[in-house]
């Protein structure tokens, strides 16, 4: 089986086998996949993802037509601009390499599955930007993830705009402004007038933002205003938990609530006041850390798949599966009480 992570920085793909966990090798393809007008291009993956499983298949000594138990793609965007994907991806993969099973997820499903595995329970993923997913395993709960300009509150995008703003602010000598923040945009960025004029024409502005989010750690300690932005955004991602973290986790305990993403790497300037926001806001919840990426997540949904035991709850843009396997047996379904309604 084979799962596949596509990201803002490539496509990385694991073979592993229905009967061991973990990946018996992996491949990274470094160029990710381009999104056109009608959204993720399901050919670029395919010319990236095909020569690589087919390389870690020969790796195994197992033919490219011996056929594969079950693929899982997760893809950022997948809930939006996934519709190429789920309309070309099930035959085409079925072609190349006699997939009959195929599961396509959302990249905050696979984030899940590799931070919760399958069991109830909640999980924001923040780099540049932030989303949340929880699940009681019946539905799904979705916040956030829109973007720069209509949310992603408390990702990197929104810390490293807030603190833009107050070096800006430094420089008008207007309230709210920062002296070591005016110092670092002109270290990282050169003469603030000079910024709009930087930023403004570039199409990766998310990035260019999410990259002035470490200059914002760094003065925390010293700075109230570089702190105060850290404990807003500490604010917003503990709300976007508590939205879709389910009212109990397994065996009736608490939630499990996984943080994952670059963003975390921040540390304590960040997780100090998101750990008193959760206790605040979410005390029901039980933080974990983010114990599988994306990939692992994917690899883990393709085994559950083909093994007949994948208990996380289908839905037409965030878990997608297209194809035959033990799931698709409406007796199964029924005997094991997973037949959505």
């Amino acid at each position: 089986m084979l799962g596949v992570d596509s990201g803002g920085s490539g496509l990385r793909v694991a073979l592993g086998s229905v009967d061991a966990s973990g990946a018996l090798d992996t491949a990274v393809c470094g160029e990710p996949v381009r999104t056109g007008p009608e959204g993720i291009d399901a050919g670029h993956l395919l010319e990236q993802l095909l020569p690589a499983a087919r390389h870690l298949l020969e790796g195994q000594g197992a033919r490219h037509d011996s056929g594969i138990a079950a693929v899982a793609i997760g893809a950022a965007g997948m809930a939006t601009l996934g519709g190429q994907l789920r309309a070309e991806l099930p035959a085409a993969l079925e072609r190349a390499l006699g997939v009959r099973l195929l599961a396509l997820a959302a990249d905050a499903v696979t984030a899940y599955a590799g931070a919760v595995e399958q069991r109830p329970g909640a999980v924001v993923a923040a780099g540049t930007g932030l989303i949340a997913l929880g699940t009681d395993l019946t539905r799904w709960r979705r916040v956030d993830g829109w973007g720069h300009l209509l949310g992603d509150s408390g990702g990197g995008a929104w810390i490293g705009r807030a603190g833009l703003d107050a070096a800006m602010r430094a420089y008008d000598g207007r309230r709210g402004g920062s002296a070591a923040l005016l110092a670092r945009l002109e270290a990282v960025f050169g003469p603030a007038p000079e910024l709009p004029g930087r930023l403004y024409p570039r199409t990766d502005r998310p990035a260019v933002l999410a990259s002035f989010a470490p200059e914002v750690a760094a003065c925390a300690g010293h700075d109230p205003v570089a702190a105060g932005i850290l404990r807003e955004a500490a604010a917003h991602i503990a709300a976007a938990a508590a939205a879709v973290c389910p009212e109990t986790g397994a065996d009736g305990g608490p939630c499990e609530v996984a943080l994952t993403g670059g963003l975390f790497r921040m540390g304590d300037p960040l997780l100090v006041p998101l750990r008193e926001e959760l206790s605040r806001q979410v005390p029901r919840a039980r933080a974990v850390p983010g114990s599988g990426d994306p990939l692992t997540g994917a690899l883990s949904i393709a085994r559950a798949a083909a093994d007949g035991d994948l208990r996380l709850p289908r839905h037409p843009t965030l878990l997608y599966v297209h194809g035959d396997g033990p799931r698709n047996d409406p007796d199964r379904r029924r005997q094991n009480g997973t037949v959505s309604r």
